[in-house]
């Protein structure tokens, strides 16, 4: 089968998510389908909710019976990260109507580290592939998704720690943005940031805060290395 050569990019971009999403949508499906739901809700959800981390705490608060406002303060806050990727992919956006649209909402970490750390191929549409790598990483959540639940229906096996695979996949693209920055220093920042505040601060909402104070370092390197500039350009002058 030959693929455009925009096909082809957007597939061999994505491969990545391709080996993380489907056994960590699998993952999601098989504890999903022990609530006792029909497997084809999984896929709704992967469908129209299509948030990997929301998702599984999804599972978490309908086996405890919470209630839907529950349900969506706590989903807003875990996904509440996403304005912060969303705003830094403003001046990226070359989509523009629906597009744009879903673009926006098909934004996840992985996606996110794709469309930032991979360099758009020569002769092809930014917008188109930034579209493409959206649409294809939904397409492998939702087979995982679907898949998982299915199976989890007709089988029955142990899912003890079968929940590890999102921390697994947040590691691999970890390690591909290090391959892409070659700068240590963003890395271990985070790494202080995010301890200090889960030891320091607050366990439950260690995410947010741990966001928000890494974008206000960076901010910050922004800020100085912007005036380091405009310093040196004087002096040129």
């Amino acid at each position: 089968m030959n693929l455009s050569p925009l096909n082809a990019a957007v597939l061999h971009s994505s491969l990545p998510v391709l080996f993380g999403y489907l056994p960590l949508g699998a993952a999601f499906g098989v504890l999903f389908s022990e609530l006792g739901y029909h497997w084809l809700y999984a896929t709704a959800m992967g469908l129209f909710i299509y948030a990997g981390a929301g998702q599984f705490l999804a599972v978490g608060l309908l086996a405890n019976q919470a209630g839907l406002m529950e349900m969506a303060i706590a989903t807003l806050l875990i996904n509440s990260r996403h304005v912060f990727y969303g705003l830094s992919l403003m001046s990226r956006m070359h989509n523009r109507g629906w597009r744009k649209w879903y673009q926006i909402f098909g934004l996840t970490d992985e996606t996110y580290s794709l469309i930032t750390a991979t360099p758009v191929p020569p002769g092809i549409d930014a917008g188109r592939f930034h579209l493409g790598i959206t649409a294809i990483n939904q397409c492998y959540w939702l087979i995982g998704c679907s898949a998982g639940a299915w199976l989890g229906s007709q089988l029955e096996f142990s899912t003890d720690g079968i929940a590890f695979v999102l921390p697994a996949l947040f590691m691999v693209l970890t390690i591909e943005q290090y391959k892409h920055l070659r700068d240590i220093r963003p890395f271990i920042a985070a790494l202080v940031i995010g301890l200090g505040t889960l030891v320091l601060i607050s366990r439950e909402h260690m995410l947010l805060i741990a966001i928000l104070l890494s974008l206000s370092v960076l901010m910050m390197q922004y800020a100085a290395r912007r005036h380091s500039g405009i310093q040196h350009g004087g002096r040129h002058d």
